[in-house]
């Protein structure tokens, strides 16, 4: 994977420039069809926790990872970091690890109402897709910028934006075949020593990436309908 020439450093205290912005326009027949095909599309995205252990392109998951950079983000300050792991013995660690604070979690940390809440999704506290799907994206928050000298700068709705980017990231990854999925082992302050991360990051979350296994199961829930979720005014 190539990296930047040069680190990258916040745009601070500069005046405002702006340049032009001229998209054409879409028809508006076109975008009817289009925004029905994606919601049609986006309708099928699922969780999957049972993964197959076959390759995946690793271009598509590094062009997911580009779609989510394009997020907005506070002062625009883009504040995440997405680790590509694909490493198993590196895959087996972040899962012993998951898996230990998760049976802590399952075994009275999560209290009975967060239990309650989590039964009709079958989970527990074994996660083979860590192991199982090919690789994992491990998306950390920067919380400050942190420059090679050791300057320091505040970053501004870090949560927010992180949590933007990781939305762009899941619809990019269905959009282009492949399944994921969301897991915040809790805590997770393993995932920054594992991974060798700078002190200013802190994981935001584990994401599998594959195909879904061949016997892949997934809970029968329902969502909302689209008159339960928007209020017009």
């Amino acid at each position: 994977m190539s990296s930047p020439t040069q680190p990258w450093a916040p745009v601070h205290g500069q005046p405002y420039r702006p340049v032009p912005y001229r998209p054409v326009r879409m028809p508006a027949q076109e975008s009817l069809d289009r925004s029905a095909e994606l919601r049609a599309r986006m309708d099928e995205r699922r969780t999957v926790r049972r993964f197959a252990t076959d390759p995946v392109p690793e271009q598509v998951i590094l062009d997911a990872v580009a779609c989510a950079a394009t997020a907005p983000s506070g002062a625009h300050q883009q504040p995440w970091t997405f680790v590509l792991v694909k490493d198993p013995e590196i895959r087996q660690q972040i899962r012993a690890a998951a898996e230990q604070e998760e049976q802590i979690s399952y075994d009275g940390r999560l209290g009975d109402e967060w239990l309650a809440a989590l039964r009709p999704l079958g989970t527990d506290s074994v996660k083979t897709h860590l192991t199982d799907a090919p690789a994992l994206l491990v998306v950390f928050q920067q919380r400050y910028w942190l420059g090679p000298d050791g300057t320091k700068r505040k970053h501004y709705y870090v949560d927010e934006s992180v949590g933007i980017a990781v939305g762009m990231l899941l619809s990019a990854l269905h959009l282009s075949g492949l399944a994921a999925l969301v897991h915040t082992p809790s805590p997770m302050r393993f995932l920054g020593h594992v991974l060798n991360r700078p002190e200013n990051e802190k994981a935001f979350a584990v994401i599998p990436v594959g195909y879904p296994a061949a016997d892949c199961e997934v809970p029968d829930l329902v969502r909302k309908s689209l008159d339960q979720v928007i209020v017009e005014v």
